[in-house]
């Protein structure tokens, strides 16, 4: 049986796309928005923009003053961030009842009319806030550049994905103020732009209260970026080796996949549960459980709508054993697994899983006002929240094997090694017939 959380919308007239979901149990509403800006929107030599501006809309606008759009709602008792990602850049704020009017005033005033507050020292400061971000994050914490690493291997050179979302620091240090604004009015614009709103309020109040607000904010729609082409499985298993100052090996393992929404990267999140995700997984059962050569073993896919998603393994090495026999263990049950496909179990297992996160994640405002955003904006599909669990549901055993045997065998991975070693310099090495790989 589908869900069914209901869910309004309306598209305003400069462009904007307002999404409401009544929910009246608790008296706050969250207001969630997807800006169709990320770090695959980011030009050669200039990367790092869109998470720059996660930082920025926080630092004032024409009407707001700097790090008033925090104060002022939570001095409302809300709570707010942002966050960025390849694909968009999503804002958040939860309030009580009473202050959505305020919320809807304040992102009104940053999603307009922002460039007042983007001075040249305005910029200085956030560009040595999100350096220092970067060195927190990425440089001095333990397996920091792992996911950044696998984009490196998994993406080629040139591709949307292959550079991190933080950006290059030289890319950041470089950009001047008119890049700056010219990124902003390039990309915030109201017809790039998915706004909801979930929680207290009226369907109808919620919309004609958005269009009020942000309704008379207008600028040009951005020409949509052009997906690339759908990618090919990795070949040659191309690999990367970190010699750090870690608390213990690690492996990541990661895998070009289909791209987002469709039912091919479904079939592949299925297989990775069975095969590293859950703790019934088989790599799970057999190096943790059985054999005692690692202390924990996760999987996971990202998907992405540009050319290919990510699906990544993570394996904690046990102290005293060998990495390079676990990879080869992980070799073998990945050919396994494409070999002979799901059992009834596994593919029970990873419904009853995926059934519990999902619900649990619809269950409260945020993340249901999120996940309507992301449908929204990414692939038009506001109602996935309500359908999802049905296409889960429909996913065969056949189908699973085919995505394990198309995308999740050796030679299609790329592996990231992290090992115990502080005293020496990082070492990378690649295949040498893999080309464009850094």
């Amino acid at each position: 049986m589908s869900l069914d959380y209901p869910i309004a919308s309306r598209t305003l007239d400069n462009g904007l796309r307002v999404l409401v979901s009544p929910d009246h149990t608790v008296p706050t509403v969250t207001v969630n928005i997807w800006v169709g800006v990320g770090s695959r929107h980011e030009r050669p030599g200039r990367t790092g923009l869109a998470h720059l501006f996660e930082h920025l809309m926080f630092q004032g606008s024409a009407n707001v003053g700097e790090g008033e759009h925090f104060s002022l709602l939570m001095e409302q008792g809300g709570t707010l961030n942002a966050t960025t990602w390849f694909d968009r850049t999503n804002y958040f704020e939860t309030v009580p009842t009473g202050a959505l009017e305020l919320a809807l005033w304040l992102e009104a005033d940053r999603q307009g009319r922002l460039l007042d507050a983007v001075t040249q020292a305005n910029l200085d400061n956030q560009r040595d806030v999100v350096m220092e971000e970067k060195r927190q994050r990425y440089d001095n914490q333990p397996y920091g550049t792992a996911i950044a690493d696998l984009g490196s291997l998994v993406f080629p050179e040139g591709h949307p994905y292959h550079h991190p979302t933080i950006g290059s620091m030289q890319d950041l240090d470089a950009a001047t103020l008119a890049d700056v604004h010219a990124f902003y009015q390039r990309h915030y614009t109201p017809g790039n732009t998915v706004l909801t709103l979930v929680g207290d309020i009226g369907a109808e109040e919620g919309l004609d209260l958005v269009e009020q607000h942000l309704g008379l904010l207008s600028a040009p729609t951005p020409q949509p970026q052009r997906p690339v082409p759908q990618l090919d499985p990795l070949e040659d298993a191309p690999r990367l080796s970190r010699a750090e100052d870690v608390p213990n090996d690690r492996l990541y393992l990661g895998f070009r996949l289909p791209v987002a929404h469709t039912p091919e990267l479904l079939a592949c999140a299925v297989a990775l549960d069975a095969i590293g995700g859950l703790a019934t997984s088989r790599l799970y059962r057999r190096l943790v459980r059985t054999e005692e050569v690692a202390t924990t073993v996760s999987g996971a896919s990202l998907g992405l709508i540009d050319g290919a998603s990510l699906g990544f393994l993570g394996i904690d090495i046990a102290d005293g054993a060998d990495h390079v026999e676990v990879e080869e263990i992980v070799g073998a049950e990945l050919e396994r697994f494409a070999a002979e496909g799901p059992t009834v179990v596994e593919l029970e297992s990873s419904l009853a899983d995926t059934e519990r996160s999902w619900l649990e994640a619809l269950a409260g405002h945020q993340e249901r006002a999120d996940l309507i955003s992301h449908y929204a904006l990414l692939h038009d599909d506001p109602q996935h929240i309500n359908t999802y669990l049905d296409n889960v549901r429909a996913v065969t055993a056949e189908q699973v094997q085919e995505a394990a045997a198309a995308w999740l065998v050796p030679r299609a991975r790329a592996t990231v090694a992290f090992t115990m070693a502080a005293d020496q310099t990082t070492d990378q090495t690649t295949d040498p017939t893999e080309e464009g790989v850094a």
